[in-house]
């Protein structure tokens, strides 16, 4: 079940749903509006051949910010790391699921890949893992709005919500665009089989 934007408005005052800061008419028949920060992370194609899962990619990866003033170019078949200007997050019995905008689509910018998943009990700005699709570059300016969030109760409290506490928890409360972190599935083991078959 996805909420409506009585029931948004009604988990805001509960406290279940946290959106800082909330921008008039932000809140959406079934989702809310989410908006562009200012930091992206972006590959540096001339620092290393390949993106290995089994090592750390931050130094393959440069920062960028952006304001008012200063734009940021995403070209054609790039992709960049970006942030919500919003903190989200949820209690232990929700999850949010974030989404495009049509009109973003429709210029050929994807800005979520995989990462799209609010986990129970986390909070954060949301990663925009961002890609130019179309033939021609996109400028995307600080603070316009990029995307939009659903939101979804479980059917009960998480057991084991994503939380500072929890092994394996890589990305909880980033407020920066935080670069991969896969690697340290072959250095530690958190309940998988070890990749390298030991």
């Amino acid at each position: 079940m996805i909420l409506s934007d009585r029931d948004i408005k009604k988990y805001l005052k509960e406290g279940k749903i946290s959106i800082k800061p909330l921008f008039p008419s932000s809140i959406q028949p079934a989702s809310v509006d989410l908006h562009l920060g200012a930091d992206f992370l972006v590959f540096r194609t001339h620092k290393g051949v390949c993106i290995d899962p089994k090592e750390p990619i931050e130094n393959l990866m440069e920062k960028v910010t952006i304001n008012n003033d200063k734009q940021f170019i995403i070209h054609p078949g790039e992709f960049a790391l970006g942030m919500t200007y919003e903190i989200i997050g949820v209690a232990d019995d929700m999850v949010g699921r974030l989404e495009g905008k049509s009109s973003i689509g429709r210029m050929g910018l994807i800005i979520h890949a995989t990462a799209g998943y609010l986990d129970p009990g986390n909070k954060l700005k949301m990663t925009l893992e961002l890609h130019n699709v179309s033939t021609l570059p996109i400028k995307l300016y600080y603070k316009m709005p990029i995307a939009q969030m659903s939101f979804t109760p479980l059917s009960s409290k998480a057991d084991n919500p994503y939380s500072k506490k929890r092994k394996g928890s890589k990305y909880y409360g980033n407020m920066k665009p935080k670069a991969s972190q896969y690697w340290k599935n072959f250095k530690e083991n958190n309940g998988w089989i070890k990749f390298n078959g030991k």
